[in-house]
């Protein structure tokens, strides 16, 4: 269809598809702003949908089903990057979609993504394709070891991803990862990691928040602080990379660039997720506008909010671990007056999966980061002293 590039004003209906807690937080910005929300995944009782207008529930390779939530909203996003390039298709088939399936056909392939970024003169560390264990093997002679063999696609958080000391762990890696195809990508002694989310709007209008530092644990983001701590001028050149790949890839959106930086202040990136990403959580309760209400105003044509931080800030990560004791002592940690809680609605807490995320702002980002920690540390402190009494 024919985009127009009048705004969508409060009072339309935004789709999106996916429904987890990013959907989720999205909604609530949209919602704020006067906006109505329909979500469109497999599952029902979604973070997503318990604060959506409407749930609808269907697989994602029902188009029939997709052009008809698409239908019946005004513009439609997403809220992860693993959604099929024929159910963007169908959707756009029926109303804008933003960011468009270009960005998402590039970004939700690790060897798509790092060959366009090579191809476009961005800094990315050394890689290779590989469709087969030798080809791992051989692979590892052009980028060095270790290395890190990953997936090509769907993964996230860590998964799909194997570390290689030599040549000779290249079979059993291949079999571990099931998969048809794979990247070999040099492995980086970086100082510490960084993330840049930026947002360009329907008129080209961008705004970039400054960089934020992580912290993983398993493969799976722990902490974020901001600001981070690197030299200005290393800050300055991520936001002009980002800046830089929002016109290169032509997103109207939300695009987060993730980055290693090397020390001396070199940056490759690592990864890009075109929407809001786990380390800009921490603009909700610390910047001015946060990376879901940005999201919201580039979608829908409006102007972008201002991006400053008002308080340097920490966010935890909430994972299902934290419930294995028992419930959490929510009360201890919310006395804490200056930290945040945010739970996504999830029913069941397994070990891994990201159930929520405290954040705590301070007068640097160091004493917020200890605040945060101590506001985590009080949820299962309780439980262990039961533990050790009982």
């Amino acid at each position: 269809m024919r985009e127009s590039k009048a705004p969508i004003l409060p009072g339309a209906t935004i789709g999106v598809l996916g429904s987890g807690q990013l959907g989720r937080m999205f909604a609530i910005a949209a919602r704020r702003l006067g906006y109505r929300v329909h979500t469109y995944s497999p599952d029902a009782d979604t973070p997503t949908g318990q604060v959506a207008d409407l749930e609808l529930r269907g697989p994602y390779d029902d188009l029939t089903a997709v052009r008809g939530f698409a239908a019946a909203v005004d513009v439609v996003t997403f809220e992860f990057e693993n959604v099929p390039a024929a159910t963007v298709e169908a959707a756009a088939a029926a109303a804008p979609v933003r960011p468009a399936g270009a960005v998402l056909h590039t970004t939700q392939h690790r060897l798509r993504e790092k060959t366009y970024l090579q191809e476009h003169g961005f800094p990315v560390t050394p890689f290779c394709a590989a469709r087969s264990a030798a080809e791992v093997a051989a692979a590892m002679e052009v980028v060095g070891r270790p290395a890190l063999l990953k997936t090509a696609g769907w993964g996230y958080d860590g998964k799909g991803q194997v570390r290689l000391a030599g040549p000779e762990q290249a079979a059993a890696a291949w079999a571990s990862l099931a998969a048809d195809e794979a990247i070999v990508e040099a492995w980086v002694d970086y100082a510490c990691e960084l993330s840049v989310v930026a947002v360009r709007g329907l008129d080209g209008e961008i705004a970039v928040y400054a960089p934020v530092e992580n912290q993983h644990v398993r493969g799976i983001l722990d902490l974020s602080l901001a600001p981070a701590r690197v030299p200005a001028e290393v800050a300055a050149e991520a936001q002009a990379i980002a800046r830089r790949l929002l016109l290169a890839l032509d997103v109207v959106g939300v695009l987060c660039v993730e980055f290693f930086c090397l020390p001396g202040g070199r940056l490759l990136i690592n990864e890009l997720a075109p929407r809001p990403h786990n380390s800009g959580h921490l603009t909700i309760d610390a910047c001015v506008t946060c990376q879901f209400e940005q999201q919201l105003r580039a979608v829908c044509g409006l102007p972008l909010g201002s991006t400053e931080l008002l308080r340097p800030a920490a966010m935890a990560n909430l994972l299902g671990d934290v419930w294995q004791g028992g419930a959490p002592d929510w009360a201890a940690a919310l006395a804490l007056p200056d930290v945040k809680l945010h739970l996504y609605g999830k029913t069941e807490a397994r070990a891994g999966r990201k159930m929520g995320h405290l954040t705590a702002l301070g007068l640097t980002a160091e004493g917020a980061a200890a605040r945060v920690l101590e506001a985590r540390a009080r949820l299962t402190r309780s439980t262990e002293i039961a533990g050790t009494h009982g």
